[in-house]
């Protein structure tokens, strides 16, 4: 898809759309800053360009904080058990994976002998 070139007042509209919670401002009030109608912001939404510009430009804006968020993860971990947090941030910058390895190292000889452990355990315990 064709990546058109963005308007002075798209990218106004941007700026504020992506503060966190839009800086406080409604859907209207940006609208009215920028100089168009409400509905022009909501029909902008809808375009591929716009959205992607705009999720790059929060991620410009979160950047920068990213450090600090990293070092409270563990803080989070610990003291609310939020494990699932680490892993859906982690997940957010593409820095884990789905894929894992598995493999099997045992050879049939230990196997066998684990069963045959076991085995003696049972007769054992049956003795008794």
């Amino acid at each position: 898809m064709a990546n058109r070139k963005l308007s002075e007042k798209q990218w106004a509209a941007i700026a504020l759309l992506a503060l966190p919670k839009k800086g406080g401002l409604t859907n209207l009030q940006i609208a009215e800053r920028v100089g168009v109608a409400e509905k022009t912001i909501y029909e902008w939404k809808k375009s591929d360009s716009f959205t992607n510009a705009l999720k790059e430009q929060i991620m410009r804006n979160t950047l920068d904080r990213l450090p600090e968020v990293m070092d409270s993860v563990p803080d989070h971990i610990i003291n609310d058990g939020n494990a699932a947090m680490l892993r859906t941030l982690l997940q957010a910058h593409s820095m884990l994976t789905e894929k894992v390895d598995v493999s099997n190292t045992s050879d049939r000889a230990s196997l066998d002998e684990m069963r045959e452990q076991v085995a003696k355990l049972r007769g054992d315990k049956s003795g008794e």
